[in-house]
């Protein structure tokens, strides 16, 4: 009976903290950019983003537009997000990730450009929010400290549905252990 208790407080505990770590955590519909989700004022995850949407970024407050795509992904259009950047005096940072073959010299690059005061807050992107949100989740955990079980609820709620990049993410973390 108490093993029993214990395990129903522990599930209730863990199921608190996910809500608690995700309540900073909204989904939001913006036109031309797919799975956008902001995490209070600090950051936005998000999906395929058209060069049409950039204006409306940094109408939003963004400082910085930070692309995770691959230029050969199908629908990547990096040189129009880029002009329109350029157009709405936005920095834009392009760190070409590829989720099949992480390169841990990407996640040093974004950690240095995500943590730069002129670029917060960040608005990061991929095709579907799965790379961004693998590497907000280093970031969490890399410089801001957290435990790797509360970046990760924060980095689902934000898109990470990929069992790999996780792994991946938090494989560097104890890699580069501070």
């Amino acid at each position: 009976m108490q093993l029993r208790f214990r395990s129903l407080l522990t599930w209730v505990l863990a199921a608190l903290v996910v809500t608690l770590n995700a309540q900073g955590v909204t989904k939001e519909t913006v036109p031309g950019v797919t799975n956008f989700t902001r995490v209070e004022t600090t950051i936005a995850c998000a999906g395929a983003t058209t060069p049409a949407a950039v204006a409306g970024i940094k109408k939003m407050g963004y400082a910085s537009i930070i692309n995770l795509r691959q230029a050969s992904e199908a629908g990547a259009d990096v040189e129009g997000e880029a002009a329109a950047a350029k157009a709405a005096s936005i920095n834009y940072i392009h760190l070409p990730f590829n989720a099949a073959s992480p390169d841990p010299a990407v996640v040093d690059a974004f950690l240095k450009a995500v943590t730069a005061p002129a670029n917060q807050p960040a608005f990061v992107h991929c095709a579907s929010a799965n790379r961004a949100a693998a590497m907000w989740m280093i970031k969490r955990i890399q410089v801001d400290k957290w435990d790797a079980d509360r970046a990760g609820a924060e980095a689902a709620a934000l898109g990470l549905t990929s069992p790999a990049l996780k792994t991946f993410a938090l494989d560097y973390v104890q890699a580069h252990k501070q």
